[in-house]
């Protein structure tokens, strides 16, 4: 991933979550008209009428935890109007807490309250559990949405294209060297349009299941829970459990991004040492070099005070692209002695590689979700379609100009094929390392805050020596992100390992299977069989992708590790 993917990912950090009754205790209502069979009304309230959890124990409750009231008419007035609020202590805009309220707003004359379980999805082990689906066709999502400050359709447009420019990108040559010229081109424009419709296909069944569930926004585990809640019976079994299965991709993939991070900005501290001092180190050393410095930088845990790296960071990478370019065309490209199309074997390399720089799959509904106008994001000229058109255009050129440049002695970063004695070129490698350097600290404040926030944190509770953990935390993941590189310091296997292993479930198969859930009651006949087939047929590219991949980049690892 880019490194302004988790810059943008910062930006979009309180995307808002379920909603919530205004200054009220949700549970403690629901529970009063579960009991009753009546909402509680206002003069209840100013009477001193005590509905507390005591009064309604879990004796009410069925054994799942649903109650056994699902209905309730509160009065038609605007005393519980529902307001959207931020995740539960989450800041992360790749991942949002699982733990919200599913609650109605109330419209019109008739009402509707959903008592669902934490996470918005429905425990669908007993069918008289599941909790009743608003069918509301007026509801629009996107006129409930409380953003504090809204993204405009260029702002969105733009945190896109960041997001496709950082270590992503300068491994583009190197996918080339992997496929071939003809078959990188044709791959790289496929394999965008895919993802691309992946993307629109997860957009829209978000939208849906707001829709039905009377709430303005979702993440992507959130959708993924409840999407397989709506679906068939085997699939509401393993709803539950998705939510979790998302997260866990999503912290490899960005303990991966730190890996190549961390890997990337030895490799090019190395080139410059060694043009420098006409030696040649061990690039091992210059990651013990800068682990103090990165594990301080982890220590920050504030968004705010990494922000302004992150525009630092963005500056540099742009000026740095334009020297690159530079030294791709001052020289014609020629094809002679280059490879047309590469060896089969080698064309899971190529897909990783591809998927690791498109995809900005934890970073789509967070975007999305802070628009001021998001039904401009999709459509035909919409925000998504205009971004990714420029980002495949930007990775087409990047990669086939500088395979053509550099032929087969292209390496894992552009930047490390870069005259070895030249001031300029070594100022790019040093300004990139920086940037990328600076920005680590956004890359894996997604890991820590999953790890911490939800899984850590709250199996600590409260307790005196919390904060001390949470930097043991910290430092613990950085370590792993460094150790992994110092055992396996090669960037262009580690880039495709990590786009293969995650961005395949992520960005295709995850995707197709919450498509096919959201819509399995609604669809019949040639509809429901195109649904079914286009959407297998992603999923099967997702796993085939994720096993070939996953497993020739190991082998690959495997074979540079025994050297």
């Amino acid at each position: 991933m880019a490194v302004a993917a988790t810059a943008a990912a910062a930006e979009a950090a309180n995307a808002r979550g379920a909603t919530r009754y205004n200054d009220r205790q949700p549970n403690i209502w629901q529970r009063v008209c579960a009991k009753t069979g009546k909402w509680p009304t206002e003069r209840d309230e100013e009477r001193g009428l005590d509905y507390d959890d005591d009064d309604y124990d879990d004796n009410d409750n069925d054994d799942d935890g649903y109650m056994k009231h699902e209905v309730c008419q509160p009065p038609n007035d605007d005393t519980f109007k529902p307001t959207a609020m931020s995740k539960n202590g989450h800041s992360n805009a790749g991942f949002v807490s699982d733990h919200a309220d599913t609650v109605q707003k109330p419209m019109g004359k008739t009402h509707s309250l959903e008592l669902a379980e934490k996470g918005g999805s429905n425990n669908s082990s007993s069918s008289k559990n599941k909790a009743i689906v608003a069918k509301d066709p007026d509801y629009n999502p996107y006129q409930h949405r409380d953003v504090e400050h809204p993204t405009t359709n260029s702002e969105t447009l733009f945190h896109l294209l960041k997001g496709s420019l950082g270590t992503g990108i300068l491994a583009m040559p190197n996918a080339f060297r992997n496929s071939g010229y003809i078959t990188g081109s044709i791959g790289t424009i496929v394999i965008g349009f895919i993802c691309t419709y992946c993307i629109h296909q997860l957009v829209k069944a978000e939208f849906e299941l707001c829709r039905r569930k009377k709430i303005p926004s979702m993440n992507y585990p959130a959708v993924a829970e409840t999407a397989l809640g709506e679906g068939p019976g085997f699939f509401r079994a393993c709803a539950p459990y998705i939510g979790t299965v998302v997260n866990t991709f999503l912290l490899i993939y960005q303990l991966g991004t730190c890996c190549v991070y961390v890997v990337f900005v030895a490799s090019n501290i190395k080139a410059i040492v060694d043009a420098v001092g006409d030696t040649n180190i061990d690039v091992r050393l210059c990651m013990i070099i800068i682990l103090l410095p990165l594990i301080l930088i982890n220590w920050v845990r504030n968004l705010k005070y990494l922000a302004p790296f992150s525009t630092l960071a963005n500056a540099i990478t742009m000026v740095s692209f334009g020297i690159i370019c530079y030294y791709i065309f001052r020289e014609p490209v020629s094809t002679e002695g280059k490879d047309a199309f590469g060896k089969p074997e080698n064309f899971p390399l190529f897909f990783g590689t591809v998927l690791f720089a498109l995809e900005a799959i934890g970073v789509i509904l967070p975007l999305e979700n802070e628009m001021k106008t998001p039904q401009k994001f999709g459509g035909n000229c919409g925000v998504l379609n205009v971004s990714m058109v420029l980002i495949v255009f930007l990775y087409v050129g990047m990669g086939l100009f500088g395979y053509l440049n550099y032929g087969n002695a292209v390496l894992g970063s552009i930047t490390l094929n870069m005259p070895e004695h030249e001031l300029l070129s070594q100022c790019v490698k040093g300004m990139l390392a920086f940037a990328i350097y600076i920005t680590h600290g956004l890359a894996c404040y997604v890991a820590i805050d999953i790890t911490w926030n939800d899984y850590v944190g709250k199996r600590l509770g409260p307790q005196r020596n919390k904060l001390l953990w949470e930097y043991a935390v910290r430092t613990i993941l950085v370590l792993m992100t460094f150790l992994l590189a110092v055992a396996i310091p090669n960037l262009e296997l580690f880039i495709s390992l990590f786009g293969a292993l995650c961005l395949s479930a992520l960005g295709l198969a995850f995707p197709a299977l919450i498509q096919i859930c959201t819509h399995w009651y609604e669809t019949k006949g040639l509809r429901k069989a195109w649904l079914l087939l286009s959407n297998f047929v992603l999923i099967i590219v997702g796993i085939l992708g994720l096993v070939i991949g996953t497993y020739t980049s190991l082998k690959e690892i495997v074979l540079t590790f025994s050297e």
